[in-house]
């Protein structure tokens, strides 16, 4: 007599397999995304630090109309950035500069994807043409 598994068992056990590891998958979804939203802000407090030196150097915030445009400032500006942090979803979402008229301030932002407890201690309304109302994570200064 032969002991092994039949077809009908081995594609049960196949099914609960696949099964079992779409639901862990799902369930993951909502780490990365808090994953993706604690780099977004530790990449804004990069780039106020960058900010901070060109200020120093400069005496007033870089003009920028866009984040783009921010990062060739700063990569060009000769104060030791190499490159400035692009958002980890980069299609869907972007990082945002304002700078206030007189250039002594500005503001950082970025979109968040989830509820991130940083969402309670930001700021929120329209600060120098940046939307910050939730989700968006804004760092003004």
């Amino acid at each position: 007599m032969k002991k092994g598994f039949t077809l009908v068992e081995v594609l049960i056990v196949v099914a609960i397999i696949g099964l079992l590891s779409s639901v862990i998958l799902v369930g993951l979804g909502g780490f990365r995304a808090r994953g993706r939203d604690a780099r977004r802000i530790a990449d804004l407090r990069e780039v106020q630090s960058a900010l901070e030196i060109y200020y120093t150097k400069n005496q007033q915030y870089p003009v920028a109309a866009s984040w783009g445009e921010l990062s060739q400032t700063l990569t060009t500006a000769e104060i030791g950035v190499v490159q400035v942090p692009r958002d980890p979803l980069p299609r869907e979402r972007t990082y945002y500069y304002g700078v206030s008229s007189d250039m002594h301030g500005y503001v950082v932002g970025g979109k968040l994807e989830s509820e991130h407890t940083g969402l309670a201690e930001d700021i929120d309304g329209n600060v120098y043409g940046v939307d910050c109302n939730d989700p968006v994570y804004c760092i003004q200064f």
